[in-house]
C-alpha cells in the first residue's frame, strides 16, 4: 500500500508526505466501495470514519495534595483562567471531594478529571485507584508545588504496575526561582559559598531549573519509581519552562487514534505542537474531500466540480477553531498574553472563523481548481477507479487541494500569532 502511494506521488512530482494517510481498516472499506464504483458508499464510509474520530473520548486524570495548584492546572490545560465560567474551583484547602469531570469548553470529548488528593481520610492510599475508578483514565498527571510525597510515589508505582502512563508536574516553579534568587547578590553571585576561594557561582535560571528537576527525579527513583518524568511549569506563564515539552510528550506517548483529540484541545504555546496538530489534521483531508463529493454534492457554477459547499464551510471553520483563529479565541489569548487584539490580528492572513461563508468557499475552490489537476493523477492511484468515481476524480482533487492549502495557511497564521505573544 505505502509503496503504491509513494509511486503515485513520484509520478505526480509530489512529496510522499502530501499523500492522504488513512488507517488501514478504513482504507480497506474505502477501497472496496471505490473499487466497486460506488461513490455514495465510499463517501458514507468516509463520513463514518470522520464522525468516529470526532467522538473518540480522552480522559485525563489530575491529582495532587491540597494547595498544589491542581485545580489551576485543570483550568489551564483547558485554556481557562481560574475565574472563568466552568473553571475548577481553586483554594488552599482541598476543594475536590469526589472525582469531578471538566469537559474542554470547545472539545467536549476531551475531559480533564480533578481527582481528590491521595491520603485523605476518604481517599486512603491503599484503595485510592479503586475509589477514583482507575480504568476510566487514559493517563495521570501527579502535581506538587514542592517535593513529591510518599503518597505520590505510592500512587505512581501502582499506576506503573497497572500499565498506564503518568507524569509528575511541579506547578509553581516561578516561586521556586524567586526564592532561589534571594541567595544571590545584585550582581548575580551566590552570597554564601562553601569555599570563598572557589570560582563564584553566578545566577543561572536554566541551571537552577535543571537542579530542581534532577533532585525531584532522584527523589522519585530513590522511592522506587522507574524512569520518572518531571515537568516544571508556572500557572501564570504556560509558554515558559516545561509546559510545551509536557504537551509534546503527552501527544507522542498517546495511542495514535487519540492524538488528534488531544492536539485539538491543546493551547498553542509551541511551534512544535502546532506542527504536530497540522500533520494530524492532514490525515483527514482525503476523507473530508470524499465526503464532500458524496451524497449532498451539487454542481459548482463555472467549475467542473461537484461538491458539498456546506460541508466544506464546516471544515474550514473547524480548521480555524483548531488553531484558535476566531474572535473569541483571539480575545482570550490577547487578554492572557497582555497584548492588544489588533496586534494579533495584524499578522493573520487567513479569514477568521466568523468570516467563512459559502461565497468564500466558492472563491477558494475557484482559486485552487487549476493547481488541483496534478492531484487527480494519484488520489485514486492506489485503488481501482470505475463507475461514478471516475467523474468525481476532478472534484475530489479540487476539494483536497483547497482544504490542504487552507490548512497550511491557518497553521502558518497560528505560528505568527504565537510569535507575537512570545515577544
Amino acid at each position: 500500500m505505502k509503496a503504491e502511494q509513494c509511486t503515485g506521488a513520484a509520478m505526480a512530482g509530489l512529496d510522499a508526505n502530501e499523500l492522504p494517510k488513512i488507517p488501514e481498516e478504513d482504507m480497506e472499506a474505502l477501497k472496496a466501495a471505490v473499487g466497486e464504483g460506488n461513490l455514495t458508499e465510499a463517501a458514507a464510509k468516509a463520513k463514518e470514519a470522520l464522525e468516529m474520530a470526532d467522538e473518540i473520548p480522552l480522559n485525563i486524570a489530575v491529582t495532587g495534595e491540597s494547595g498544589s495548584g491542581k485545580s489551576s492546572f485543570v483550568n489551564a490545560i483547558r485554556g481557562l483562567e481560574d475565574t472563568d465560567k466552568d473553571a475548577s474551583e481553586t483554594g488552599v484547602n482541598e476543594m475536590t471531594m469526589e472525582p469531578t469531570a471538566y469537559p474542554h469548553p470547545t472539545y467536549p470529548n476531551v475531559i480533564v478529571w480533578d481527582l481528590p488528593g491521595i491520603g485523605t481520610p476518604k481517599f486512603k492510599s491503599d484503595t485510592y485507584l479503586k475509589d477514583v475508578k482507575f480504568n476510566h483514565y487514559d493517563f495521570f498527571i501527579i502535581i506538587s508545588c514542592t517535593r513529591f510525597t510518599s503518597h505520590d510515589i505510592q500512587l505512581a508505582q501502582e499506576i506503573q504496575r497497572q500499565g498506564k502512563k503518568f507524569y509528575f508536574v511541579r506547578s509553581k516553579v516561578d516561586a521556586d526561582l524567586t526564592n532561589e534568587k534571594r541567595h544571590y547578590d545584585e550582581e548575580g553571585i551566590l552570597k554564601q559559598r562553601d569555599d570563598p576561594k572557589k570560582r563564584p557561582y553566578h545566577y543561572s535560571e536554566s541551571v537552577i531549573l535543571n537542579n530542581i528537576r534532577e533532585k525531584s527525579i532522584k527523589s522519585l527513583k530513590t522511592g522506587g519509581v522507574a524512569s520518572p518524568q518531571v515537568f516544571l511549569l508556572s500557572r501564570w506563564d504556560l509558554g515558559k519552562y516545561d509546559f510545551p515539552k509536557l504537551q509534546e510528550t503527552l501527544v507522542d506517548e498517546l495511542p495514535s487514534h487519540k492524538r488528534l483529540a488531544l492536539l485539538r484541545s491543546l493551547s498553542n504555546v509551541s511551534k512544535e505542537t502546532l506542527q504536530k496538530k497540522k500533520e494530524q489534521l492532514k490525515t483527514q483531508i482525503y476523507l473530508k474531500s470524499l465526503v464532500s463529493c458524496g451524497v449532498a454534492a451539487l454542481p459548482i457554477p463555472g467549475l467542473s466540480t461537484v461538491c458539498d459547499i456546506a460541508m466544506l464551510v464546516t471544515s474550514l471553520k473547524e480548521y480555524c477553531r483548531d488553531f484558535g483563529l476566531s474572535e473569541n479565541a483571539l480575545a482570550t489569548l490577547a487578554r492572557q498574553a497582555n497584548k492588544p487584539m489588533e496586534e494579533l490580528k495584524a499578522v493573520i492572513k487567513s479569514p477568521l472563523s466568523e468570516e467563512i461563508t459559502k461565497d468564500l468557499a466558492f472563491k477558494l475552490l475557484t482559486k485552487y481548481a487549476t493547481g488541483a489537476v496534478k492531484y487527480s493523477t494519484y488520489l485514486f492511484g492506489f485503488v481501482p477507479v470505475v463507475g461514478s468515481v471516475v467523474s468525481a476524480a476532478g472534484s475530489l482533487s479540487t476539494t483536497y487541494f483547497m482544504l490542504k492549502n487552507f490548512l497550511d495557511d491557518v497553521a502558518a497564521d497560528a505560528v505568527r500569532v504565537l510569535e507575537v505573544t512570545m515577544k
